[in-house]
């Protein structure tokens, strides 16, 4: 009994060590799991995904469950930080890594492209398909029309930044061309209701078009995120050849801060018609780390002066909220669709 409290203990102990104190694939902290095949200490959804690798990883609860010398010793000479510098090693700069809050099929992925499929140990192995100049799949893409799902061809383009789907397998012209300019792909299983359902959007004639696909297998529609993710970060790096990647990166997909349906008119009096709102994360930062000093400054007076007249209306009213709600009534013409405004 003394044995397994101090073996107990000492798991404790690890765990609390800077490396250890995180997940080991999805960061969050304070992981009470561990694989002691790999030498790693996860989360208890993270721990979920191991169970499916059990030729590979096998887990315990640092904490309920019983772990023998022999076991905590291999801990203390491995841990997060040792096998992340073997699994780890070779990762692109596109390649998405999941944070905890992410779908389940990106954190899926991710741990059988270290641990399964060892895609990042610098070994030997074939090219990744996410990383080739053409990607090329079908999947199912939701219809505009009558909602039901059809099979569409896909073909991804690092040559000239382009993704093209084609409505038939021998359709020689693409239905649409969409360009890597204004582009956000974005995994949304819920909305889709699909687990591995991924939505893409991008600009065409100034308005916001939304695509909506999913593929029956995890590890090709991850694939075609990732692959979409690197001809954006070429994209970048040829619009932006002064920028070091860790400058390009923050900006090549963003999750959705807010998405609903609102009503809104149009220049001349017409009537509100429902459209659909985005807001994305990497917008504003896009637009700042890409803007010259010049235009960082002319930015920051905007700013200085917005706030000084939302400080004026503050005053007079005793809301800024009001304020804020009738500036923007004012400039764009939105009103909320039904009671709720917006779909979080």
């Amino acid at each position: 009994m003394a044995s397994v409290d101090r073996n107990n203990k000492m798991l404790l102990d690890l765990v609390r060590q800077p490396g250890n104190n995180t997940c080991a694939d999805c960061g969050i902290p304070e992981p009470d799991w561990a694989s002691y095949t790999l030498g790693i200490f996860v989360c208890l959804n993270c721990s979920g995904i191991h169970r499916n690798l059990s030729d590979i990883s096998k887990v315990k609860s640092i904490r309920l469950d019983f772990w023998d010398d022999s076991l905590v010793q291999f801990m203390r000479e491995r841990g997060n930080s040792s096998a992340k510098a073997i699994y780890e090693k070779c990762v692109p700069a596109f390649f998405y890594r999941p944070q905890h809050k992410d779908c389940v099929v990106l954190k899926d992925q991710w741990i059988r492209a270290k641990y399964e499929r060892r895609e990042f140990t610098g070994e030997n192995y074939p090219q990744q398909a996410y990383c080739s100049d053409l990607f090329e799949s079908t999947l199912w893409k939701k219809g505009k029309d009558n909602k039901q799902f059809l099979k569409r061809s896909f073909l991804l383009s690092r040559k000239d930044f382009t993704l093209r789907y084609f409505i038939k397998e021998d359709s020689k012209l693409p239905k649409a061309v969409i360009s890597m300019k204004d582009f956000n792909a974005v995994f949304q299983p819920e909305k889709i209701s699909h687990a591995h359902g991924l939505q893409i959007s991008y600009m065409h004639d100034k308005r916001t078009r939304n695509l909506f696909v999913y593929h029956e297998k995890g590890q090709v529609i991850v694939s075609l995120f990732n692959a979409l993710r690197a001809t954006r970060l070429a994209y970048l790096q040829k619009k932006h050849p002064t920028l070091q990647d860790n400058d390009l990166v923050p900006q090549i997909t963003g999750h959705c801060l807010k998405e609903g349906y609102m009503e809104k008119t149009g220049p001349t009096r017409e009537s509100f018609k429902k459209r659909m709102l985005l807001s994305w994360v990497p917008s504003s930062l896009a637009r700042r780390a890409t803007a010259t000093p010049l235009q960082r400054a002319a930015g920051g007076a905007r700013e200085e002066a917005g706030g000084t007249a939302a400080s004026r209306c503050t005053r007079r009213t005793g809301s800024s909220s009001s304020c804020a709600s009738r500036s923007r009534s004012r400039r764009s013409g939105w009103r909320p669709s039904g009671r709720s405004s917006l779909n979080l």
